[in-house]
């Protein structure tokens, strides 16, 4: 028994390996891509210190050796089987072990876009990246599935309406990335309001020299203010600014003539309105009065009214009437530049029709139609605009600035 035991324990001292290569990847059998990446580690070979190690692929020759007892590289390959040998060396020995692999063809990542997929109420510049090296990107805008015949990706393009963008990438000898897809929908704003090219436009109002002010009997309190032509803020270097001060909600008018014409039946007022922060203001009012040749004085009055929170204009009686349409200068962002364009216009009666306003480029129409002549006693022919500006509260202040104003009329 004791004879049999001392026999085994041999056997196994002699089955021991002396040396071991341990190749954490790749793993044998493994399907990789190239470039691949070898790590392995040797400790002992053959009872000896490793002092180096190395690899080749399918040959001995060429070997690639580090001076340590591992080895990090990334090794490049053609498609297809082959054998890794990794190799260790000691004093006087060497050891090496075998990794079956098979190299497939890489796949190229899927284009991204950029800005994502969504919503837009602006035309997109779309931009569409791909993080594989090399890759060419091919994309389609109809709906079609893209190949390499389709469109080659250059540079940003603009999507100005809704459209569904499909893009692959492509690199030489590597497999095709999956399909990516993007929806955009474009809601554009609805266009400003047209000028035919017949058109009178009487451009730059804000730098006449003849604009009058004085307070609007018509509102309570008092109302005092001043006006000047500023460069800063501006965007024409020539901003005309309005400032106020009143007591018990009282509003400054201040208004020039700009043209004689008693023919002229449609208009529109195009103008940019900034609000410095701090102004109390109740109503920003934008008109524009014609006297036609029989004497009587259209007025055609709009405003945005804190009050009722809404565009109103004006009506029978020179009242005010509220719309369905929102505003409240309350709310509009100080110290930014607000664009504003209102259209309407008149028959041969006197009656107005308010047509639309477009705050900011977002149209909201009215389509309403009042009776606003008026025996006024003004002289024939005066085209006027006002920019009118009523305090809220008992008492405050306001500065607000008027540029690249331009009235069209025909």
């Amino acid at each position: 028994m004791k004879t049999t035991l001392t026999f085994l324990l041999t056997l196994s001292i002699l089955a021991a390996p002396a040396w071991a290569i341990t190749v954490t990847t790749p793993t044998n059998n493994a399907q990789v891509t190239s470039p691949f990446t070898l790590s392995a580690t040797a400790a002992v070979c053959s009872s000896k210190a490793v002092v180096s190690m190395g690899y080749s692929l399918d040959t001995s020759s060429n070997t690639t050796v580090v001076y340590a007892q591992s080895v990090q590289a990334a090794v490049v390959a053609a498609t297809g089987t082959h054998t890794l040998h990794v190799k260790a060396w000691g004093a006087g020995t060497s050891c090496d072990t075998d990794v079956a692999i098979t190299v497939v063809p890489a796949t190229v990542a899927t284009p991204t876009f950029s800005p994502a997929a969504g919503v837009y109420t602006s035309v997109q510049s779309v931009t569409l990246s791909d993080a594989t090296p090399g890759a060419t990107i091919y994309y389609t805008t109809n709906g079609t599935s893209p190949s390499t015949s389709s469109t080659a990706y250059s540079g940003a393009f603009a999507v100005g309406a809704t459209e569904v963008i499909e893009a692959i990438a492509v690199v030489p000898g590597d497999t095709n990335s999956g399909l990516a897809r993007a929806d955009y929908t474009i809601t554009l704003p609805p266009p400003g309001p047209v000028v035919p090219p017949n058109a009178i436009a009487a451009s730059s109002v804000q730098v006449l020299d003849t604009w009058i002010y004085n307070h609007d009997a018509g509102t309570p309190g008092t109302a005092t203010g001043t006006t000047s032509l500023v460069s800063t803020p501006s965007l024409s270097g020539n901003a005309r600014e309005y400032a106020s001060s009143y007591t018990d909600e009282g509003g400054e008018i201040y208004s020039v003539v700009y043209a004689n014409d008693t023919t002229s039946m449609n208009f529109v007022y195009d103008g940019w309105v900034w609000i410095a922060a701090g102004s109390s203001i109740a109503n920003l009012e934008m008109d524009s009065n014609q006297v036609l040749a029989n004497g009587d004085t259209v007025i055609y009055a709009f405003q945005c009214s804190g009050y009722s929170q809404t565009w109103e204009y004006s009506g029978a009686g020179a009242a005010w009437v509220a719309s369905s349409q929102p505003c409240n200068p309350s709310t509009w962002t100080t110290n930014v530049w607000h664009h504003v364009q209102i259209s309407y216009s008149r028959d041969n009666s006197g009656n107005v029709t308010y047509q639309s306003v477009w705050l900011d480029g977002v149209g909201q129409a009215f389509n309403a139609t009042v009776p606003s002549a008026f025996a006024l006693g003004w002289q024939v022919g005066v085209v006027q605009t006002q920019f009118q500006i009523d305090g809220l509260g008992a008492s405050g202040s306001s500065t607000v600035y008027l540029d690249n104003l331009t009235i069209s009329r025909w």
